[in-house]
């Protein structure tokens, strides 16, 4: 393993990963800072570049992009008050306070510090637990990948949504997207309509970009800017902020957070937006004063950011075993691997090995340029929160557009991406989440294809999918999963129904 790390470091430390590295990391922080603009918009819009590059120079522009994506969050969620990506929701419980007290220094600080060691804890797991759990996973056939394959998009439906109804249907609606194209083993069109176009399916790049830019885009547009909104411009901050005693306060509140970070993030479909919530939600829980949450305190902002950055770790570690995307900003970076020909899964450490420790490495590095950007850089980013949003967001369509048609050169591709973002559009509307449509619209294929190679293996015969250990275990999950969330949704249901007895009572 020793060896791999050190090939990793001679990969990225060339030139060329190195500038793309600062230069993801830049452009992340940019896109996490300003409200409306997500880390898994930059991947989305920046993914066409990668489509020249190495897989290496490509896949650390896209981790660049990753880190300062989910790390700039912090940056407005502690000035104005708004969270600039779901990743940094808690830290304008306890930031947004702390800055109106004139403690903004602090909370950035606070912040930028323990978004970079939560994100290296997540860094180390990932690097020592990955390779064992691949050699695991090689033992995994036909029958196991179908079973991990359903587990994922059941997980996903249920969990990314507060409607099991919605998210089930969100994850439908991406399966039924996949089905279109030739299908796998026998090569039979579907769907076509005889539109030659039709024949590949629709192209994975232009559907992350529709449904995740492009909606982005619309939805942000119809909000009105509020000018009330002021940025807190002046702070003062010495080193990051902490004395040593406070630093060391912290310790049992950065490790919780970092673990619950870590261990949600390898779970599909949940991710940082979570991540954050739980890890403050137990911050407080095991707080002495848990009363002083809410007004300003250090933990608040510690176990937030903690554990949103440790939640990128995690959520590649399925990714990088298993072929599963954790969350969506690594579903586009399943799409960069794929652009590449490259199959994540455990064969990926045996045939590109190189490649994957390039990116334990690029994530390592991106990293550290991400705490010394946001330190030294912090006045230059804050001023990015006064641009007005009807110049960025024309800027960000155009780019859209140019990197879809770029893909193939195909007109095609772009009126996919408008097809796309108008369904993401008309979805977030009516209040369907859209992980699991990109999510469904990549594992369905993978369950499909395995199931037609298992039943061939089988000759037709559905038991070993039930009497295998591995496929039996992760098919058991999925029921108890989908009957928790069937359970959880009645008692929801329950609840609202109560309330409103009791309201018309009074």
């Amino acid at each position: 393993m020793l060896t791999m790390i050190l090939n990793g470091f001679n990969e990225v430390l060339a030139l060329q990963p190195m500038l793309l590295i600062i230069g993801g990391v830049a452009t992340g922080i940019i896109f996490g800072a300003i409200p409306g603009l997500t880390a898994t918009m930059a991947v989305a819009l920046c993914l066409p570049l990668t489509f020249g590059m190495t897989p290496i120079s490509g896949m650390s522009l896209l981790v660049g992009l990753y880190i300062g994506g989910v790390s700039g969050g912090l940056i407005s969620a502690i000035l104005i008050n708004i969270p600039g990506t779901p990743s940094s929701i808690s830290t304008t419980f306890d930031g947004a306070p702390m800055a109106q007290r004139g403690l903004a220094g602090k909370a950035l600080g606070a912040g930028m510090l323990y978004s970079f060691l939560g994100g290296l804890f997540s860094i180390i797991i990932l690097t020592f637990v990955s390779p064992p759990l691949a050699r695991f996973a090689l033992r995994f056939g036909p029958f196991e990948y179908f079973a991990i394959a359903i587990f994922s998009l059941t997980m996903i439906a249920t969990v990314s949504a507060g409607s099991l109804i919605k998210g089930l249907l969100s994850g439908m609606v991406g399966v039924l997207l996949a089905t279109v194209g030739v299908a796998p083993i026998d090569a039979f069109p579907r769907f076509t309509f005889g539109l030659y176009e039709l024949s590949g399916g629709f192209n994975l790049l232009p559907v992350l970009i529709g449904l995740f830019a492009i909606s982005e885009i619309l939805k942000t547009a119809e909000t009105a800017i509020n000018p009330d909104i002021k940025v807190i411009q002046k702070y003062k901050v010495k080193g990051f902020g902490l004395s040593m005693k406070e630093f060391l306060g912290q310790t049992k509140n950065f490790f919780r957070s970092s673990l619950i970070g870590t261990g949600i993030g390898i779970l599909p479909g949940i991710g940082g937006g979570t991540a954050n919530i739980i890890a403050y939600i137990s911050a407080k829980k095991a707080s002495k004063h848990p009363e002083k949450f809410g007004t300003g305190v250090l933990d608040g902002v510690v176990a937030s950011e903690s554990a949103n950055n440790a939640a990128v770790g995690g959520a590649l570690i399925p990714l990088i075993t298993l072929g599963i995307p954790g969350d969506t900003v690594t579903a586009m970076l399943l799409g960069g691997l794929m652009i590449h020909g490259l199959a994540p899964g455990p064969m990926l450490f045996v045939t590109s090995g190189n490649v994957v420790y390039g990116i334990f490495v690029a994530l390592f590095i991106a990293n550290i340029i991400m705490l010394a950007m946001e330190f030294y850089g912090m006045r230059i980013f804050v001023r990015l929160l006064d641009i007005p949003k009807y110049y960025l967001l024309p800027v960000i369509m155009a780019l859209c557009v140019v990197g879809a048609y770029g893909l193939n050169n195909r007109v095609f591709d772009v009126w996919s991406l408008v097809f796309f973002g108008l369904l993401g559009y008309g979805l977030l509307k009516t209040g369907f989440p859209l992980p699991p449509v990109i999510l469904g619209f990549i594992l369905g294929p993978i369950a499909e294809t395995n199931l037609r190679r298992g039943l061939m293996l089988s000759k037709g015969d559905f038991t070993p999918f039930l009497t295998r250990p591995i496929a039996a275990i992760f098919l058991g999950i999925t029921v108890i999963s989908i009957a928790l969330s069937i359970y959880n949704e009645q008692r929801r249901a329950r609840q609202r129904i109560e309330e409103a007895a009791q309201e018309l009572q009074e």
